[in-house]
């Protein structure tokens, strides 16, 4: 059995049901969506530009990023339409601005359905719910989309092998795994990863909530 609570039978109905389409995707609503904005206009996104907001959850980011782009330059992925469906219907101010076949269920990486146009991708806070194979799938698929100019992501480090190998405590408290959600990992690996399937990294050292690692992957010069 999974120790992942997010692919537990039933776990998004539940929360959809019982009006907890927020709680799902982790505490902090309003400061990590502002948080998320801020980092992505930091990294050079424009209205004019084109998001893929990859493990999207209930639109924490989406409700701040759709009135901030031209419409129809949002989309999103996340392993459940319905929570993304749950943040259109709750979260956004203007849910016209936002057609709803733009919210794909995805759960592999694999990115189906979203147009070349994207020039930002940003995946915060998923690679710590995620195996580590996760990051490298994402890193290899999107490449296949040729405008893309900077991919942000986020992760839990542990210091060194010793403490990778056992509970580590983040600045902000968590307390993260190797094995387990939620995961950490090494920034040695993170470099490797990215460095063996295409991309320039660079870490960025802003605060984040949880302590989580803020990287900015960019394509290699070919």
């Amino acid at each position: 059995m999974s120790s992942n609570p997010y692919e537990a039978v039933g776990f998004y109905d539940a929360a959809i049901a019982a009006g907890r389409h927020r709680d799902v995707v982790g505490g902090r609503w309003d400061e990590t969506g502002r948080v998320q904005m801020e980092i992505l206009r930091e990294a050079g996104l424009r209205p004019e530009h084109h998001l893929l907001d990859i493990g999207a959850g209930s639109l924490r980011l989406g409700c701040k990023a759709v009135p901030y782009l031209e419409p129809g330059h949002y989309w999103a992925t996340d392993a459940s339409r319905a929570i993304m469906q749950a943040g259109h219907r709750a979260e956004l101010s203007d849910p016209t601005r936002l057609d709803p076949k733009h919210l794909i269920e995805d759960a592999r990486f694999d990115f189906p359905g979203i147009p070349a146009t994207i020039t930002h991708a940003i995946a915060f806070a998923v690679f710590p719910h995620l195996p580590m194979p996760h990051l490298r799938r994402a890193l290899t698929n999107l490449h296949r989309f040729e405008r893309l100019e900077r991919f942000l992501f986020t992760v839990f480090l542990a210091p060194d092998a010793a403490s990778a190998a056992q509970p580590y405590r983040q600045p902000d408290g968590v307390v993260t795994h190797d094995i387990r959600p939620p995961y950490h990992l090494l920034e040695e690996d993170v470099v490797h990863f990215a460095r063996l399937t295409g991309w320039t990294l660079t870490r960025k050292d802003k605060m984040l909530p949880r302590g989580q690692i803020l990287f900015v992957a960019e394509p290699a010069p070919r």
